[in-house]
């Protein structure tokens, strides 16, 4: 894809880990990233990469390579006051029918109505494993920062370090799990009336576009891959699957997430959070 000349000027740290060594990245933001959808709809504004969402689409970015485990997070400042219909994605995928998904979806609702943040995954293809919440603060104030955690034994949903979701690996009772397929890291804004807000039944107006939502300061710690890597039979892809290889792999994590998931589920409860489990 041709390069979007004018998002050259905004600089993103990253601290990557590549086939074992550890370095900080320094570069262009159209270096690692690229417009996959509407480039016109994005712009660089004071640091930060502003989505804009019209009654003729929506837009989105991607990643140029894909990482395996790890960390990636991103601070959104999301639409602010009516933005029913609306839903803003920042989520990693890997490509194909058969892909790989973890998602943060933020579904806008009226003004004076929370927005309601869902996580999903796809594994193979298949999703279907949705959980819905109410966040703890207003999402449309100020950046908070949003974070995959993932390695062999579990994915965290983590917003403002707080882990409010895990989904552990249960390959063992038969459940799938993702570890084959590196993932791109993208972010989106389009309109989803038909369902975002109270299932379809308010929707958007559009009026009050176009809608904004803005992203800053992405960290990827993570195996980085180049976009031809696909399968899990690459040496790349087993290379950063050897258990306790990395930082994500070593012990501590596992013991320091299960008293900070406790905290988080005490957030959630606190803001009258509905957690939603598909039967």
């Amino acid at each position: 894809m041709k390069k979007v000349s004018y998002l050259r000027t905004w600089k993103a740290i990253f601290t990557l880990i590549n086939f074992g060594v550890l370095f900080v990245y320094a570069a262009d933001f159209d270096e690692l990233f690229q417009a996959n959808w509407a480039p016109d709809h994005i712009v660089v504004e004071a640091g930060q990469i502003a989505l804009s969402l019209d009654s003729s689409t929506g837009c989105g970015f991607e990643s140029k390579n894909k990482y395996l485990f790890g960390k990636a997070s991103a601070q959104l400042k999301l639409v602010e006051g009516d933005s029913a219909g609306t839903v803003t994605a920042f989520y990693m995928a890997s490509e194909g029918p058969n892909h790989d998904e973890l998602d943060f979806e933020f579904l806008g609702n009226a003004s004076g109505e929370p927005y309601v943040m869902q996580t999903n995954l796809y594994i193979n293809g298949t999703g279907n494993r949705e959980q819905r919440h109410y966040l703890w603060f207003d999402p449309t104030m100020d950046f908070h920062t949003y974070s995959f955690f993932w390695n062999r034994r579990a994915i965290l949903f983590v917003v403002d370090d707080i882990p409010i979701r895990e989904f552990a690996n249960k390959e063992k009772r038969g459940v799938a799990y993702p570890r084959r397929q590196a993932m791109g890291v993208h972010g989106s804004l389009w309109n989803a009336d038909d369902w975002a807000t109270q299932g379809g039944r308010v929707k958007t107006n559009w009026t009050h576009s176009p809608f904004v939502v803005r992203f800053q300061s992405f960290e990827i710690d993570a195996c980085q891959f180049s976009a031809e890597v696909q399968g899990a039979d690459d040496p790349e892809v087993k290379s950063c699957g050897k258990s306790g290889q990395f930082w994500w792999d070593k012990p501590v994590v596992k013991k320091q997430r299960r008293s900070q998931l406790k905290w988080g589920f005490h957030c959630l409860y606190m803001a009258g959070a509905e957690i939603r489990i598909p039967a």
